[in-house]
């Protein structure tokens, strides 16, 4: 997803949710200004993940199940993995694993955030208008981070599009050019799960962003040459990504000999 067409994605969430386009782009001048001298190169992250397969986790209600579910596989030592922000406790907790790299926009457990990214994990931190007091609280005590914005990027910052961490942490994965991905603890329902931050200001406005997040996912899978897969054991189908399981897709990479 590049720049032009991500603007009619944003303006319609924009138009939505009544979100203020100038408190974005505040974000963004803050975001850049934090990560003088802390940020990572986009060159530097994709060596994480260039041509691996891939697992995304979100933090959806079947996160616990499907990481037990996968954890009697191999996939969690063979492939690269990418947590969505709240997922990153999950995958510290449930398999002892941390990611690869994180992509939040601050909003999870922050002990864990800071856990992983102090064990190794690279952290995509997002700038919007709902998380500036996030930003300047918590940037200075990360590492290795590199900053995304939902609109026009600045300085060091990068704009690959999409909206909520989960479809975020999926097209990341592209722009890495991992392949295959799969994705875990996506179910986009109406429940939230668990492992999701821990004040939801209005679960009505959670379900209009699992709505962009799903309708995101759909266009994503509609417009790239990658392989992708859905690991999550129940919650919404996404349109072109196929619902397999853990074992098929271990069997899809070994045979790609991946």
């Amino acid at each position: 997803m590049d720049q032009i067409q991500w603007r009619p994605w944003y303006r319609k969430i924009i138009d939505t949710l009544g979100y203020d386009i100038s408190e974005d782009e505040r974000a963004a001048v803050i975001l850049n200004q934090l990560l003088k001298g802390r940020n990572i190169t986009l060159d530097e992250i994709k060596l994480r993940i260039k041509d691996q397969p891939t697992l995304i986790f979100g933090a959806g209600p079947s996160l616990e199940d499907d990481i037990n579910r996968i954890a009697k596989t191999n996939l969690l030592d063979i492939c690269r993995l990418i947590t969505a922000d709240g997922a990153t406790t999950g995958l510290l907790k449930i398999a002892m694993k941390t990611p690869d790299i994180i992509v939040s926009d601050l909003d999870g457990r922050f002990e864990d955030l800071q856990e992983a990214n102090n064990n190794g994990a690279f952290l995509v931190i997002h700038a919007h208008g709902d998380n500036i007091q996030e930003l300047n609280k918590y940037v200075k005590e990360l590492k290795n981070i590199l900053g995304t914005t939902q609109v026009e990027p600045i300085g060091e910052l990068y704009n690959f599009g999409g909206f909520t961490d989960g479809d975020r942490a999926v097209i990341l994965a592209e722009v890495l050019n991992g392949k295959p991905l799969a994705l875990v603890g996506m179910d986009l329902g109406e429940e939230t799960g668990i492992f999701s931050k821990e004040h939801v200001p209005s679960p009505e406005v959670k379900k209009v962003k699992l709505r962009f997040c799903k309708d995101i996912l759909e266009w994503q899978a509609a417009n790239t040459t990658v392989n992708m897969y859905n690991l999550t054991g129940s919650g919404e189908n996404i349109k072109g990504i196929t619902r397999i399981t853990p074992e098929t897709f271990e069997n899809i990479i070994l045979n790609n000999n991946h």
